[in-house]
């Protein structure tokens, strides 16, 4: 459980970093979003989509992690394996 919560931290502050590097108020709301309310739920249905993408990611990584431990324990240590 303790797991679960530090990825959903780590997601939401990878995707607070991701929104704040591309907030509109240097661009003058000069695309498709008009008004300052369009860009708020562009920004916030983004941010929403970005957390769920960064815990799938961490939790895919630890997976592709754990397999790799597990595969190395798992294989033989011979002469023949080893170059």
């Amino acid at each position: 459980m303790a797991q679960r919560v530090i990825d959903l931290v780590l997601s939401a502050i990878a995707a607070l970093v991701s929104v704040l590097l591309s907030w509109p108020y240097w661009r003058g709301y000069s695309y498709w979003a008009e008004s300052p309310g369009m860009w708020r739920l562009y920004f916030g249905l983004g941010f929403v989509l970005a957390v769920y993408v960064f815990y799938v990611f961490l939790g895919s990584l630890r997976t592709l992690f754990l397999h790799d431990a597990q595969g190395r324990n798992a294989a033989p240590s011979s002469p023949e394996n080893e170059s």
